[in-house]
């Protein structure tokens, strides 16, 4: 077992970093707590990895900080960070296995990015209506 194991996620342009040690279990996001974190469905979000592994999840502290993107962006960074950390930390294969059975972005942050905006229109896709009379 590391004695700190310092990860990073990313969700568009949030970025999460945790730091996973040992303890009793607290998990703390930009220094709040995670049971009071809101909306409910980004809570649950981040949640995920320590559902997965509660024993494991029981004996660590994990410290996340995370800036930029909006809320489920960040969770989703978070939730990729906290993941990593755990396997990191255990230093546990079949963890990882676990992980990515469930679901890839627990271990693999999700590359997508926005598609940039084109001329003649207002965004990426959509162009000014064309009229023939």
């Amino acid at each position: 077992m590391a004695e700190v194991a310092n990860t990073s996620g990313k969700r568009k342009t949030a970025v999460a970093r945790a730091s996973v040690k040992e303890g009793t279990g607290k998990v703390r996001i930009n220094s709040k707590p995670v049971e009071i974190w809101t909306p409910e469905l980004a809570k649950l979000k981040i949640m995920e990895p320590l559902m997965l592994a509660p024993e494991r999840a029981a004996k660590v502290d994990i410290d996340v900080s995370v800036q930029g993107g909006g809320v489920i962006g960040q969770a989703e960074a978070a939730r990729t960070a906290i993941a990593k950390g755990l396997v990191e930390y255990f230093q546990d294969e079949e963890l990882e296995r676990t992980f990515k059975s469930q679901d890839r972005t627990l271990m693999v942050s999700d590359a997508r990015r926005k598609l940039p905006k084109k001329p003649l229109g207002r965004g990426a896709r959509k162009k000014r209506q064309k009229s023939y009379r």
